[in-house]
């Protein structure tokens, strides 16, 4: 049953016995599909023997912080991943120690699937949900769904804390702009994991335009008429909370982070492999090189000004989701390392295509739809791992061509998302010069 189907009866009499159940108890219909494709996807990866590797790494990380041994200097699993996270994440992870691993890994399942719930209700809250059913319904619809898309698969196969950082910026973003702690989750992602604080920097931007709009017709800067510069203020200052935290508790981790490890890019894997989906993996596979140098460094500038005045120009106009998924796409992209993973933003991204296509009808809402099948196709095929790859083994730098648009498949839909967030702004800019607030 697709989402379609639960929001457009077939039976508008209400003679089947389906049909009326689903009128009076959609969101009862919606958990049972839901709890259904949740437990399928649990025993698909069950059978698969999933090792969570990355929360083995996390629970490492935890020890070493237990035991007081050094961050950067470990190795966990029989793979020997190393910690590539800021030292905050390790003081988080301790309370992993004290579970047993088949109970962590139950609970970390179990968690992931309900944060991807919270993701999708966040963003139909964000985008604007269907008319045709009630939020919690809705939601539950929608996650039965968006669970097979490869990078959640990815996320609950390795334990990883995406969908964990993609909720507390929703969170942020769909909170009302006058409370008073609405930029906080930003500042917690961004502790975790850096790239979340390209959100702050998009706050500051639009901020600093709308304070400049402010002054120029006389009526002042006041932070009651601007509330994104307090919000970029509140999600640095939390940032900034974990890095003195982190400084308190794990002074030498601490400093060897900010002063090395942040800046080895290489560290975390080689930049060709299929895996990492930003655009430096892309540029690597296109020019048969493990480093892309300047011609990557002009890539990721040229995205990174672009996405931000895109994501900043939707964010004042009034365009929220758009500003959002704007942001969540340069980020991915200019990053040194996305993995496939990464992109759990692809659940934002297509409930925010799936609900502009239900506000629409007639050929609007039919490019809609396109565009929304067409990026489902594009997170749910797997088709990136349809190529040649094996860690370490370097086959990805002798790609073909039709291997590398496959193995490029997310920064081709990144960028797409990039497009559609400017010609959304082309098409508002033209219908009215002023800027909505």
């Amino acid at each position: 049953m697709t989402a379609l189907e639960l929001q457009q009866p077939t039976d508008p009499g209400g003679t089947h016995p389906g049909t009326g159940l689903l009128r009076r108890h959609p969101t009862l219909v919606a958990a049972l599909a839901c709890l259904a494709s949740f437990t399928a996807l649990w025993t698909a990866q069950r059978l698969a023997h999933v090792t969570m590797i990355d929360l083995m790494v996390y629970r490492a990380e935890g020890f070493t912080v237990r035991n007081g041994g050094s961050l950067y200097d470990m190795a966990a699993t029989s793979a020997h991943l190393p910690n590539t996270y800021p030292p905050f994440a390790a003081l988080l992870f301790t309370p992993l120690t004290v579970l047993d691993v088949p109970a962590m890994r139950a609970l970390a399942t179990a968690g992931n699937l309900l944060l991807l719930v919270a993701v999708v209700h966040l963003s139909l809250r964000l985008a604007g949900r269907p008319r045709q059913l009630p939020r919690p319904a809705a939601a539950l619809a929608v996650s039965a769904l968006l669970v097979w898309c490869e990078p959640v698969w990815t996320t609950l196969r390795y334990g990883q804390i995406n969908l964990l950082l993609t909720a507390l910026v929703l969170w942020d973003l769909t909170r009302k702009d006058t409370h008073r702690l609405a930029g906080a989750g930003i500042g917690l992602a961004a502790g975790l994991k850096l790239t979340p604080a390209l959100f702050a920097v998009l706050l500051a931007l639009a901020g600093a335009v709308r304070a400049g709009q402010r002054l120029r017709s006389g009526a002042g800067a006041r932070a009651a008429g601007n509330p994104w510069l307090r919000q970029a203020t509140v999600a640095t200052a939390t940032f900034l909370a974990t890095v003195l935290l982190s400084a308190l508790a794990l002074p030498r981790d601490a400093h060897r982070f900010w002063t090395e490890i942040v800046f080895a890019t290489d560290r975390v894997g080689e930049a060709e492999i299929t895996a990492n989906q930003s655009l430096r993996g892309a540029l690597a596979r296109l020019l048969h090189t493990h480093d892309p140098g300047t011609a990557w460094v002009v890539a990721a500038g040229l995205t990174a000004a672009g996405g931000l005045a895109l994501a900043a120009g939707a964010l004042l106009r009034g365009e929220r989701a758009w500003a959002a998924v704007a942001c969540a796409a340069t980020a991915l992209l200019i990053s040194p390392i996305s993995w496939s993973h990464h992109w759990v933003w692809c659940v934002p991204m297509l409930v925010l295509l799936g609900s502009e296509a239900l506000h629409r009808t007639g050929t609007a809402a039919r490019r809609r739809w396109a565009a929304t099948a067409t990026l489902g196709l594009m997170f749910c095929s797997f088709a990136l791992w349809w190529v040649p790859h094996r860690w370490h083994h370097h086959q990805e730098l002798h790609q073909n061509g039709a291997q590398m648009l496959l193995s490029g498949v997310y920064p081709v839909a990144g960028l797409a998302v990039l497009t559609l967030a400017g010609l959304r702004l082309w098409r508002t800019a033209r219908r009215g010069p002023a800027l909505r607030g």
